[in-house]
């Protein structure tokens, strides 16, 4: 059965594990790019796969009515099975932002727009990873869509 919880502050610890494993262990990210000083005022969510921590994303709200998520990551053996869906669709319902924001990895443009999110500006290294950034606004009716110009 697959969970998903809001934890706060620094009581993140599986969180932070998730993010060392598959970003730093996998990708390559040094591991003092990997915590910063916005973990400590982010809401971070963990998914759970039959008890065991296998994904985890942090949001960033701000006071202009926009959001971003960053460091969503699930680990090696739990991808393919709907995790960082569930990640995302939580955290959608989570915020009340009208604008939700995200640079993703080029590799995972496709995953991101399969959930609405539409892909703007030119590509961009972050830690040695070709990324893009990537937008969806809330419909009149309070959900989330395509971007729209």
């Amino acid at each position: 059965m697959l969970e998903i919880s809001e934890l706060s502050g620094d009581d993140f610890a599986a969180c932070f594990a998730i993010r060392v494993e598959v970003f730093v262990n996998e990708q390559n990210v040094p591991f003092a790019e990997e915590r910063d000083a916005l973990d400590a005022g982010a809401r971070h969510f963990l998914a759970r796969l039959d008890g065991v921590p296998v994904g985890t994303l942090r949001l960033l709200e701000r006071s202009d009515g926009e959001a971003k998520i960053t460091r969503v990551a699930v680990v090696k053996a739990a991808r393919g099975k709907g995790v960082g869906e569930a990640l995302m669709r939580h955290a959608e319902a989570a915020t009340d932002a009208a604008i939700l924001k995200l640079d993703a990895q080029t590799h995972a443009l496709a995953f991101y727009e399969k959930l609405g999110f539409e892909a703007y500006g030119a590509p961009f290294m972050e830690a040695g990873i070709a990324h893009r950034h990537m937008r969806k606004r809330r419909t009149e009716y309070g959900a989330f869509a395509l971007n729209q110009p």
